[in-house]
């Protein structure tokens, strides 16, 4: 049992400076753990491109995304969790005096911890056409939910043919005045229900066999260029919101080969955010989970940290709850 650990050893490290890892640093540092939590460049939140968070609760007026996650930031640091900006590139188990633990191997250090939280999101799948990443937040969203209601009867297209487009698309519709569909194939993926309510939607139409090549405008979309492929006729399709759902990358490379992930690349979890991997607990995103909200990264994070805080307190041997897991950290 570790009573003391070395000044450099950590209780826990996080790995992601979005709502669920700084949630996890909250907590972790309020339950007197010294924590660490590494921002890495590929890890920032997703929403700090969001202008306006509206359902965000206790904010009825609204917040933008950046503005949220320094608030969430200011909050952790307050309570004693320390902060870097460094990129994990892998994990390795070690030992220290026969006490389990893990070593984060960054870009720019190398940090041992008892128990390493990963909260390290993903990153919305881009098209890679001029314009859009010049636009995004300023007509290029990810993420109807969230933007919708500043379309209403406005025209917005939506990229993509799976079942999170032809949601967000059917979403939509409740603003915007025509919500276009673009898809690169002649049928949809989603499930046929989606498909059926879909088309029986008269402010939805299709484009087939199609592909966005340029997202045009000043400062805000205005328009995006369009190709048909069998014809490779070029046109041109009023928008002032382009809404991109042709997948989501988990930024989970660092755990690849250490914690189970799902055929998609998330880490799997239990309810208590565990993963595989005796000492290595994930929240937000980058978890497999039915909804991706701010709300929901947050409630991960307090649990994981609660986890990771049980975890740390049986290893030390002062644990005063029952650890359901104890075989595990043998």
């Amino acid at each position: 049992m570790a009573e003391k650990l070395p000044d450099h050893v950590y209780d826990v490290v996080i790995l992601g400076g979005g709502p669920g890892g700084f949630t996890a640093g909250i907590y972790a540092a309020r339950a007197g753990l010294k924590a660490l939590l590494l921002e890495g460049e590929t890890s920032v939140s997703q929403i700090t491109a969001t202008d306006l968070i509206e359902n965000y609760p206790g904010i009825p007026d609204g917040i933008g995304g950046f503005e949220l996650v320094e608030r969430f930031k200011t909050q952790a640091l307050k309570f004693g969790l320390e902060t870097t900006r460094d990129e994990a590139k892998s994990l390795l188990r070690i030992s220290l005096d026969n006490v389990p633990a893990w070593e984060v191997a960054a870009e720019n250090k190398t940090y041992a911890a008892l128990a390493v939280i990963a909260a390290t999101g993903t990153n919305w799948r881009r098209l890679g056409v001029p314009g859009e990443e010049a636009h995004i937040g300023k007509g290029v969203s990810f993420c109807a939910t969230c933007d919708g209601p500043f379309y209403r009867n406005r025209e917005v297209v939506v990229v993509g043919g799976g079942d999170t487009a032809l949601q967000e698309a059917l979403f939509l519709t409740h603003f915007a005045s025509r919500v276009t569909l673009i898809h690169r194939r002649s049928r949809l993926r989603a499930a046929a229900i989606l498909q059926e309510r879909a088309r029986k939607n008269e402010k939805i139409r299709f484009l087939w066999d199609s592909v966005v090549k340029e997202i045009r405008g000043k400062e805000f979309v205005e328009a995006v260029l369009v190709e048909n492929l069998p014809s490779k006729e070029v046109s041109q399709v009023s928008a002032e919101g382009v809404f991109i759902f042709v997948g989501l990358t988990p930024n989970t490379a660092p755990f690849s080969r250490i914690v189970n992930l799902d055929e998609n690349g998330y880490i799997v979890t239990d309810q208590e955010m565990k993963t595989s991997e005796a000492g290595i607990f994930a929240a937000g995103d980058c978890t497999r989970k039915l909804l991706r909200q701010v709300v929901t990264a947050c409630g991960d994070g307090a649990t994981a940290a609660f986890s990771a805080q049980l975890y740390v307190e049986a290893l030390k041997g002062r644990s005063y709850l029952a650890f359901s897991d104890e075989a595990r950290i043998k």
